[in-house]
C-alpha cells in the first residue's frame, strides 16, 4: 500500500468509525451521566467487562478485515467520497452486505457491554437505524449506478444486515 493510500484510508477511518465508536460515545457518557447505568463493582461488573472487551475486540477484527479488503480488492476506502473501484464481493461480503458496519455495531455494544450503559445502547441501535436509512436512500442506489448488475444480482442473493448460511458464489 503507498504512503497515499494509506492517508486515505488513516483519514477515512478518523473522520468515520473513529468519530461513532470513540468521539460520540465520549459525548454520550458525558451528556448523560446523571442518568445513565453502570454496572456495580463485583462479578457482574468483572463479567461485563470481560464480555465487553471481547465483544469489542471481535467487532474491531471485522472492522479491521473489511478495510484490508476495501483497500486490497476494492481499490478504494470505506469513503463515500473515496470509494472503491471495484465492487468487493469477497471475505465476509459473501455472506452479508454489509459487513463493516456490523464490526462498528459490534463494537458500540462491546462498549455498552463494558460500562454497563444504556445510553451506549441507545446510540448504538440510533447508528444501526441511521445507517440501514442511509444504505436504503443513498447507498445501494449509489452502487447500482457504479457497478450495475454486478451490484444487483449481488444485492438480490446476498442480505443487508442477517448472513446467508453459506457463502455467495458470483459466477
Amino acid at each position: 500500500m503507498t504512503l497515499l493510500m494509506a492517508a486515505r484510508h488513516l483519514l477515512a477511518i478518523l473522520l468515520l468509525p473513529f468519530m461513532v465508536v470513540v468521539v460520540i460515545p465520549r459525548w454520550v457518557i458525558r451528556a448523560w451521566a446523571m442518568s445513565d447505568t453502570r454496572w456495580q463493582p463485583g462479578l457482574v461488573a468483572t463479567t461485563g467487562y470481560v464480555a465487553g472487551a471481547v465483544i469489542f475486540l471481535t467487532g474491531f477484527a471485522f472492522f479491521a478485515w473489511c478495510i484490508g479488503l476495501f483497500a486490497r480488492v476494492g481499490k478504494g476506502t470505506l469513503a463515500p467520497w473515496d470509494p472503491t473501484r471495484r465492487l468487493v464481493v469477497t471475505g465476509p461480503y459473501r455472506y452479508v452486505r454489509n459487513p463493516m458496519i456490523t464490526g462498528v455495531l459490534t463494537m458500540l455494544v462491546g462498549e455498552s457491554v463494558t460500562l454497563g450503559s444504556r445510553a451506549l445502547a441507545f446510540w448504538a441501535a440510533t447508528f444501526f437505524v441511521i445507517n440501514t436509512i442511509y444504505f436504503a436512500i443513498l447507498e445501494e442506489p449509489g452502487l447500482e449506478r457504479r457497478f450495475g448488475d454486478e451490484y444487483r444480482r449481488y444485492k438480490s442473493s446476498v442480505p443487508r444486515w442477517i448472513p446467508r448460511r453459506t457463502p455467495w458464489e458470483n459466477v
